[in-house]
């Protein structure tokens, strides 16, 4: 026995001195790469809306009229989500306030950032809030924007070391592992706009390769007031940092941004999508004054930022609320969600709700379409289930037939697509838009936020877009007579196909993707 006993605290003395090893260098590294200090940040809210701004002048006596409600209507594809915010720009004398996941270094990213500088220069607040992991390459041009007198970039859970980023994982992994995935912009206190796009060349429609399928809503009156107030919680929230504390000018980093954009905006890429932009539906509307703005109830689900820290409770969760409020669908329930991965808790309601005779379908990428493998083999492991119970399963295909795109040749054409969108319709009655896919991460890591829409208008959309569209865009998922799963491209039509293995991959990504799923990863996913 003491023979035993001293194998065992041999054991234990080696374990030890292997968690030693391993949490030296991290306590180290912690040490070496602190965060910086936030005595010297101020704290500020955002400006309240006022008629003295012509936006201000022209929403405020509306919403006025139409007590208790906000103006709301979609923006469904990327061109016209991108004509939005620059209209909103342009027309901005107070206040902007922006907080977005990602911003990429591109043409729609890089001209964005120009326009915020243009605002900021003929004395409009700027408020930029963007999550570190999504800012790649643009240190140098969020600081320029930074320093200017009347704009203000901060970074949400920054990475200390800046270069490489990805180092910074190894020994800050559970701060830097929870994100803020909130995308909102919102000007003069009376605009914004929610949804699930984040700022780049793929979310509006641009630029050579795939480009995402997504949603936004632009929202005017009481819902803009109450996303700036939202926005505040998180500008001042303790894992809000300012560029400058975190970023070294270098010698050119001033006129950086103004060079690149105007090495841009010539190009071949940048002449057609300027004008595709000038001539879209919506920039019609704009100069016409005839937006088709709904009047809703609409109601902004957030979580609290502390979420970023892990101080929140599962009570406390924005998922929590949001679904408090939704209650059980009675006719139909449709759920779009780029990356879905419902757990064993929410399959099992989803199941539930289509056992009651409601109409319950669910629309995420296929796996030829997905840009996160992972994901999906996480989603896999559901798929059988939600369709044993009685849930319609559909996997949006990598070719959008009908999506177009301005490509980098400065031509439309035909795009590889992929879902991006996060929203449900209820009911045929309201429906939800925002940052929040049905994942792990959104529900307990990442900071979510977004709308819920009493629109049948809005719900409709929603609704008869997957009716006339998924039959086209998408396979649908079933069992086939031996019970094995099928997809079925164009079912039901004389040229429908079927598939029995997952449609145009390789077996070398199917083996991956069943590797990956007996990983315990589910709950980073």
């Amino acid at each position: 026995m003491r023979r035993r006993g001293g194998r065992i605290g041999r054991a234990g003395r080696a374990l030890a001195v292997l968690a030693t090893v391993i949490a030296a260098p991290i306590l180290v590294l912690r040490l070496l790469f602190p965060l910086p200090a936030a005595d010297g940040r101020t704290a500020s809210t955002a400006i309240a809306p006022s008629e003295r701004t012509a936006l201000g002048a022209s929403i405020l006596p509306l919403a006025a009229a139409h007590p208790g409600t906000s103006g709301v209507m979609a923006l469904e594809n990327g061109i016209d989500a991108f004509a939005a915010r620059m209209a909103l720009i342009h027309a901005a004398e107070a206040s902007i306030d922006a907080q977005y996941y990602i911003w990429q270094d591109d043409l729609t990213g890089l001209r964005l950032l120009s326009e915020l500088s243009a605002a900021a220069n003929r004395g409009v607040r700027v408020r930029l809030l963007v999550d570190d992991n999504g800012t790649p390459g643009l240190d140098q041009e969020l600081l320029a924007l930074s320093r200017l007198p009347t704009a203000e970039v901060r970074l949400f859970n920054p990475f200390v070391l800046r270069s490489p980023r990805s180092l910074s994982y190894l020994f800050d992994f559970p701060r830097l592992n929870r994100r803020m995935h909130n995308k909102s912009f919102t000007v003069d206190g009376v605009a914004t706009i929610v949804g699930g796009r984040n700022i780049g060349n793929v979310y509006f429609e641009t630029g050579s390769g795939h480009v995402y399928s997504d949603l936004d809503v632009l929202a005017i009156g009481p819902a803009a007031q109450a996303v700036g107030a939202d926005f505040d919680r998180y500008w001042n929230s303790a894992s809000a940092f300012a560029v400058e504390a975190l970023v070294a000018p270098e010698p050119d980093a001033e006129g950086r941004l103004a060079a690149r954009d105007a090495a841009n905006r010539d190009t071949p890429q940048a002449v057609a999508y300027r004008e595709a932009v000038l001539t879209s539906r919506l920039a019609q509307q704009i100069a016409d004054q005839t937006l088709p703005v709904e009047w809703v109830a609409v109601r902004l689900f957030s979580d609290d930022p502390a979420k970023a820290l892990g101080r929140i409770e599962t009570e406390g969760l924005m998922i929590r609320a949001l679904m408090a409020e939704i209650g059980r669908p009675s006719s139909t329930y449709d759920v779009i969600s780029a990356y879905f991965v419902p757990g064993a808790q929410a399959t099992a309601t989803l199941g539930q709700i289509a056992g009651s005779g409601v109409r319950v379908r669910t629309l995420t990428n296929a796996l030829e379409a997905t840009d996160v493998t992972p994901v999906h083999s996480g989603y896999a492991k559901y798929r059988g289930a939600l369709i044993d119970a009685g849930v319609e399963v559909w996997e949006l295909k990598s070719e959008g037939g009908e999506r177009k795109s301005v490509d980098d040749f400065g031509i439309v054409g035909i795009s590889r697509t992929a879902l991006h969108a996060k929203t449900f319709q209820i009911d045929d009655h309201r429906a939800f838009v925002g940052s929040f896919n049905f994942d792990p991460r959104s529900k307990r890591l990442n900071c979510e936020m977004g709308l819920l829409i009493d629109s049948p208008r809005l719900a409709g959309l929603i609704a008869v877009w997957l009716d006339r569209e998924l039959p086209k865009l998408a396979y649908q998922v079933r069992r086939n007579a031996s019970g094995g799963l099928v997809w079925i491209d164009r079912p039901g039509q004389p040229d429908e196909i079927v598939w029995t293995t997952e449609p145009n991959t390789t077996w070398p990504l199917r083996a991956a993707v069943w590797l990956i799923g007996l990983l315990p990863v589910e709950w980073l996913l």
